[in-house]
């Protein structure tokens, strides 16, 4: 059966195409003035941990992060704080990070079922097919909250950290409208991910409708890339030379690099001001126009890989690939740890543990995940992780026997348990544990290393906290087999955040994207004998038109400038139309005829009054311009007989 054509069945009168149809001009002549913003602050909302820095505009050079954070872990660095939220009973804010975490787990076991704790959210905005507005979530305790209230009340939480804090550095309130914020997300993330962010914020009361200008959305490894072209050799750790930088060889012992890099800064974390010299770092200065890059960014839930281009004079980037990279974060690790538990203990008991005792399990995992920063790939001596007694205790009334027992019967090589109620891993257990998201990131560098566009590159900058892991390191090391240098800046955990408060100071410092996804609109074309299939034709006013035509505005992997505006003009199929409807489709197929074709889907519309104008040209000319090459897009009709506009943001989250 032919699908109805949306020309009949929307009561969609259409528009059609003026030729010539396409215009690419430069936007800058309609730039609006820039607002003076006084300060950028920049939030890195993490799957893992969390954390803002911010800079003033008069002083760049100075970049400052947050305040330690209280309750932080002994022996790891809390210059950002775990992206955990807890609900009181009554679903309304009680706390974020380490005070969430602390406070959870002083409950009591009876009373902490009617809490809501969440950790690790940030994942579902990937992992969801049909994300919306009405996505929800699970706490600890399953029960469901929405989605768009937890990031919501993590973003107003940062934003009331950091007004205090600059209300504290300036002695008097300060002002939300002088601040530009930043919020980081992953660049593999797809549209709907990037928008339902920037709605949290909306409804955070970080920026408001009126002025969505005052945020900015910025990718994670683009961040990181500022940051990267502005390292001095002393700030960063060379895996790919042989020659020794700081005065130890970094190849002999992989680990011992960060080791000492890590010292520097826990030596220099009294100040919490980063100098960022505004000049181009030794390494950058190696580079040359055309020069090749690839930023490995990995963080708790994604790995994000981005390869850059150098473009002279003034070092601007260009992307020249597509951001690439899946769910094969840090928290990969954790699920292994878990499914070792289930094969250990029993599906059946983990997960009824889980409910029952949610608190001691957020124990268990925090136990672990300190182990988990030891491993190394020529540790010896093996790892001991924390039994919580409640989950000793829990599991002998759940199945009649000793967690000793259970572990002698579950012939698990290389886990033991030791007389001090420890679970005992040998380095081997533990690595393995790491394997299967080790193994993904090497395979999608190897596949990305085969891509034509990805040859000479001088660099590999591997960034986010999961860089910090010596086996992550000497895997990379071994596929790349000195094809390019690796490079991991000091305090890698804090490369993106220092980087998203340098592009909120200069968001023109990325000039060219590749385009996700293919966009275009809906129109009708004359019909074509021969060229055009049969159920698409419609018949209005004598005329035979070809209805539900693709118009592409720009192709998925295009690239496109900053601020590239793409014009077309169109004109309404019927002269006496009132209003002009004009939908907005996108598609992550390269090249797309209808807007029924599989995979294409709305994802916003202008309606455009026209009523109550006459137009003195025979043929009125409505033009549309879609704004690309920015991490969102913006779209606007222009009736040009009487300059009436509209503008549309395009909306990916509804169904």
């Amino acid at each position: 059966m032919a699908t109805p054509s949306p020309a009949k069945s929307m009561g969609d009168p259409g528009i059609t195409p003026l030729s010539p149809t396409h215009v690419l001009k430069d936007s800058e002549e309609n730039e609006p003035a820039r607002h003076p913003y006084v300060v950028v602050v920049a939030i890195d909302f993490g799957t893992t941990s969390s954390g803002y820095a911010y800079a003033f505009t008069k002083e760049p050079e100075c970049i400052h992060t947050m305040r330690r954070w209280e309750g932080g872990d002994p022996g790891v660095s809390n210059q950002k704080t775990p992206t955990t939220i807890l609900l009181s009973p009554d679903r309304k804010f009680h706390s974020f990070g380490y005070a969430a975490r602390d406070f959870y787990h002083d409950l009591d076991p009876t009373e902490s079922k009617q809490w809501l704790y969440l950790e690790k959210f940030k994942m579902k905005l990937h992992t969801t097919a049909n994300l919306s507005i009405d996505t929800d979530l699970h706490a600890a305790n399953g029960k469901k909250v929405k989605a768009l209230d937890i990031f919501a009340y993590s973003l107003a939480f940062f934003k009331e950290q950091a007004l205090k804090e600059l209300s504290d550095q300036a002695g008097a309130d300060f002002d939300n409208a002088d601040v530009r914020w930043v919020i980081t997300v992953p660049a593999i993330w797809k549209m709907p991910a990037k928008q339902f962010m920037r709605e949290a914020a909306y409804k955070a009361g970080l920026v408001s409708r009126d002025n969505p200008d005052q945020l900015i959305i910025a990718l994670e490894p683009e961040a990181a890339s500022i940051y990267c072209r502005k390292l001095r050799l002393h700030q960063m750790v060379d895996l790919g030379n042989k020659t020794a930088l700081n005065g130890y060889s970094p190849t002999e012992n992989v680990g011992v690099g960060m080791t000492q890099a890590k010292e520097h800064v826990r030596r220099n974390r009294q100040s919490r001001t980063f100098l960022v010299e505004n000049v181009i770092g030794e390494l950058w200065s190696e580079l040359t126009e055309g020069d090749r890059y690839v930023v490995v960014d990995c963080g708790g839930g994604t790995v994000d890989l981005t390869v850059h281009q150098i473009r002279m004079p003034e070092g601007h980037l260009k992307e020249l690939y597509k951001a690439s990279g899946g769910p094969y974060g840090s928290i990969g690790i954790d699920y292994e740890f878990e499914k070792l538990l289930c094969k250990i203990f029993g599906q059946d008991f983990i997960d009824q543990f889980k409910i029952k005792r949610p608190a001691a399990w957020v124990d268990l995992m925090i136990a672990f995940e300190s182990r988990k920063r030891a491993a190394a790939p020529d540790r010896s001596n093996p790892l001991n992780i924390n039994l919580p007694f409640s989950f000793i205790d829990y599991y002998k009334k759940f199945r009649g026997h000793s967690v000793e027992h259970a572990l002698r019967k579950s012939n698990v090589d290389f886990v033991k348990w030791s007389s001090q109620g420890m679970l005992r891993m040998s380095p081997d257990a533990m690595n393995a544990l790491f394997k299967p998201t080790i193994d993904h990131i090497i395979q999608h560098l190897t596949e990305l290393f085969e891509r034509p566009e990805v040859t000479d590159i001088r660099f590999l900058f591997l960034v986010g906290g999961f860089a910090e892991s010596p086996l992550l390191q000497q895997a990379v090391q071994k596929m790349l087999q000195g094809r390019s240098r690796i490079i991991i800046p000091h305090d890698v955990g804090l490369t993106i955040l220092k980087g998203a408060v340098l592009f909120g100071l200069d968001p023109s410092i990325i000039k060219v994207r590749r385009s996700p996804l293919t966009y275009g609109v809906g129109v009708l074309n004359r019909f074509v004998e021969g060229k055009h299939p049969p159920e698409k034709m419609l018949v209005k006013e004598g005329t035979r038109w070809c209805t539900d035509v693709f118009d592409m505005f720009i192709s998925t992997d295009q690239s496109v400038a900053l601020g590239e505006t793409v014009k077309r003009s169109y004109t309404p199929a019927k002269p006496s139309q009132q209003v002009i409807v004009i939908h907005v489709y996108c598609s992550e197929k390269e090249s797309v005829s209808f807007i029924t074709d599989p995979g294409v889907r709305k994802c916003g519309t202008l309606k455009l009054d026209v009523s109550g104008t006459e137009s003195p040209a025979a043929r009125r000319e409505i033009q549309t311009l879609m704004q690309f090459g920015d991490t969102e897009i913006r779209a606007m009709a222009v009736d040009v007989a009487t300059s009436r506009s509209v503008k549309a943001s395009i909306d990916f989250l509804s169904q």
